[in-house]
């Protein structure tokens, strides 16, 4: 049975046009000229995934996916963003507000198809097992991997040893019981760009997995960490034998990949004083909202991208503004609600 595309489109040319590729390509295509008429055809025809421009009459692209996200029988189909709005802030609140990619216009051909393949192969994923992306959810589908590896020997760390190099054999993956680490690259005046923070509960080293590739990073222990090191064919071995496993541990390749997608984007298009501010606020969800940060104005500033005089002087603003406060390495947030809208 043909996969169901709706295209929400208000300019005639662009939605006959995606039209005309996607029905090539094998999709039965449907059509709205607004957000308005494009819902009350979502609601009757119950597409596979939608293709949504933002700038429309009657209904925008943004009320679109509001209103569906708060009907349940709507709120699981993908929903693919076609704009010419590139700036940072409308890519983010489209994904702050559920939709699963973010097209610019003009695209290519080649690069539409692979958005809509991309997301109708994880829907199929995510029917197949019943899964949500919910918090609760992807709790769950990291502690059954982490049952599958429990008994194996857990190695203790100090900081400052490094795991492996970049361009070294990858013949392991790694997670974390307890602890930090570092990802990171050189580039060639020797400067170090941290490309992910991990701890607790995180696997790392995953990116040479698949296929005898090199590491494509560094990793390093930034405090010290209890970590279980797992044999690449182990692993390989065990998720050919349960492809739920398989399929649990692709989402959180998944969900990495996004994280780096977005912080790099924040590096691109951010201001210091926001990028700062996000930084903050991802590294305390990730070691749970309650507790400090612990981090180093090294590492912090390489995580960002930036000086580490100009973090020095953004942290100074923030302390004097009552939005955090510091101890030594320690950072801790006093004004969650006023972070998030730093710009």
């Amino acid at each position: 049975m043909k996969k169901k595309i709706l295209i929400i489109e208000d300019d005639k040319i662009v939605r006959e046009n995606t039209a005309e590729i996607l029905q090539l390509a094998n999709y039965e295509v449907i059509t709205a000229e607004n957000g308005k008429t494009g819902l009350e055809k979502t609601t009757f025809f119950k597409p596979d995934l939608i293709i949504c421009d933002i700038l429309m009459p009657e209904l925008d692209g943004y009320g679109v996916l509001q209103i569906m996200m708060r009907n349940k029988s709507l709120q699981r189909i993908p929903v693919i963003f076609m704009s010419a709005k590139t700036k940072h802030e409308d890519i983010r609140r489209g994904m702050d507000l559920g939709a699963s990619d973010y097209i610019t216009k003009p695209f290519e051909e080649s690069e539409l198809l692979s958005a809509v393949a991309s997301r109708l192969k994880r829907k199929e994923i995510m029917e197949h097992n019943g899964k949500h992306e919910s918090t609760v959810n992807k709790k769950w589908r990291i502690e059954e991997i982490e049952k599958a590896f429990k008994h194996n020997e857990i190695i203790e760390y100090k900081s400052g040893t490094t795991i492996y190099c970049e361009g070294s054999i990858s013949n392991h993956i790694f997670y974390i019981v307890k602890g930090e680490v570092k990802t990171f690259k050189i580039n060639h005046d020797g400067k170090e760009l941290i490309t992910e923070i991990f701890s607790d509960k995180n696997f790392f080293g995953f990116t040479s997995l698949l296929g005898n590739k090199p590491y494509v990073e560094n990793a390093e222990v930034i405090k010290n960490s209890e970590i279980i090191r797992i044999p690449k064919h182990d692993f390989l071995n065990l998720i050919k034998l349960n492809p739920q496993l398989a399929l649990n541990f692709i989402d959180l390749i998944t969900n990495d990949l996004e994280f780096v997608k977005d912080h790099l984007m924040h590096l691109a298009y951010d201001s210091v004083r926001r990028k700062t501010a996000d930084a903050i606020l991802q590294l305390q969800e990730k070691r749970g909202n309650h507790k400090a940060i612990e981090i180093s104005r090294s590492d912090l500033a390489s995580f960002l991208g930036i000086a580490k005089e100009t973090l020095t002087r953004t942290l100074t603003d923030f302390k004097d503004e009552k939005l955090i406060s510091t101890n030594k390495n320690e950072i801790y947030i006093l004004n969650r609600s006023k972070m998030q809208k730093i710009q």
